[in-house]
């Protein structure tokens, strides 16, 4: 797994052992980050269970003016900071350990571009993440939340009363990409 562009481009990331995460597959990636495209330049980012932390420090190399990083895992709290130190992004980074769901309570006077939530799949935490955002108010006006799942149907039944946020669906094989926003 690497940084595919900006500042830290090329730079290989730390990954995490085991099967408790999954690392964004590197096409959905790269698919992601075209269709953000300009979006990120200057962007407020919270990426919401990290893992590795690999979307959020893409979105810094890639000009983010700033990224939070949320991990409940010791282990993976650890590897962000390597990977934080790695690509030397440290100074538009905001790394925070916790639940986080809980944590977007901490957040009420903050407005983010991007969301990006990639939970543990068979979880309700997305949809969980996706209602607290709005509840809460945590999108700037033309802000977007993307989520990343294999179970699209579920999801979308989950945060029916947003459906009419979501403006547009991606498929690349298992892996679905739901994009809302909040106007």
């Amino acid at each position: 797994m690497r940084i595919i562009s900006g500042s830290a481009r090329g730079t290989n990331l730390y990954t995490l052992e085991g099967n408790d995460t999954r690392p964004t597959l590197d096409r959905v990636k790269e698919s992601l980050f075209n269709i953000l495209n300009k979006k990120i330049v200057d962007a407020y980012v919270l990426d919401l269970f990290s893992g590795s932390g690999a979307i959020g420090l893409e979105c810094a190399s890639r000009g983010a003016k700033k990224v939070v990083l949320c991990d409940n895992s010791k282990q993976a709290i650890n590897i962000i900071k390597k990977n934080v130190d790695k690509t030397k992004l440290n100074n538009s980074i905001e790394l925070i350990k916790g639940e986080s769901i809980s944590l977007l309570d901490n957040f009420e006077k903050e407005r983010f571009d991007i969301i990006f939530i990639d939970p543990p799949y068979n979880s309700k935490l997305a949809s969980e993440a996706v209602k607290k955002i709005f509840e809460k108010n945590l999108l700037s006006s033309e802000g977007i939340i993307i989520v990343e799942t294999d179970e699209l149907e579920r999801i979308i039944s989950e945060i029916n009363q947003y459906e009419n946020k979501i403006y547009d669906i991606r498929k690349y094989g298992r892996v679905k990409l739901i994009f809302l926003r909040k106007g």
